[in-house]
């Protein structure tokens, strides 16, 4: 038997105030779509906002449904949106944040399972690494240079 380690680069910034103008430019869409999302059932709101490589912005919520499994994150809906949108861009980042109704979300939350398959679609689509920004509504940004870092055995097409 042979253990192997998996390693990756996680970049911590105190606050948002630390991050490339770019990347704190995204957040605050990220921030500025929140309210849009549809979560009755949860109160736990999520948003996403993508920099597509021609400088477009697209940003996405989370939208519940009283049968759960048939909601969407807002990490699918901004890559819907940017696909039916701009089918032939790449995306260069993907900021995401959450709020909560009743106890403030004060650290990093990373896209769920799905999400990550779903992001890790559009890097190998491309051939373009997305890098992922991550905050909560307030306290320190966490960065990955890829999906790839958040989702390391991944399946994509190249294993089918």
């Amino acid at each position: 038997m042979e253990e192997r380690e998996i390693k990756f680069t996680l970049r911590v910034f105190k606050t948002a105030s630390e991050l490339t103008a770019e990347d704190a430019a995204l957040i605050e869409n990220a921030k500025a779509a929140i309210d849009n999302a549809y979560a009755p059932y949860s109160n736990f709101k999520v948003a996403a906002a993508i920099l597509l490589q021609n400088g477009k912005v697209v940003t996405g919520t989370n939208q519940e449904n009283a049968s759960y499994p048939a909601g969407i994150c807002a990490e699918g809906t901004a890559l819907s949106t940017a696909s039916s949108l701009y089918p032939n861009i790449a995306i260069k980042k993907m900021a995401i944040t959450v709020k909560r109704s009743k106890i403030p979300v004060d650290r990093p939350l990373a896209p769920c399972g799905i999400c990550r398959q779903r992001i890790l679609e559009y890097e190998t689509r491309f051939n373009s690494s997305i890098e992922i920004i991550m905050m909560g509504e307030t306290g320190e940004v966490y960065t990955v240079k890829t999906i790839k870092d958040l989702l390391p055995l991944n399946f994509s097409k190249f294993d089918l």
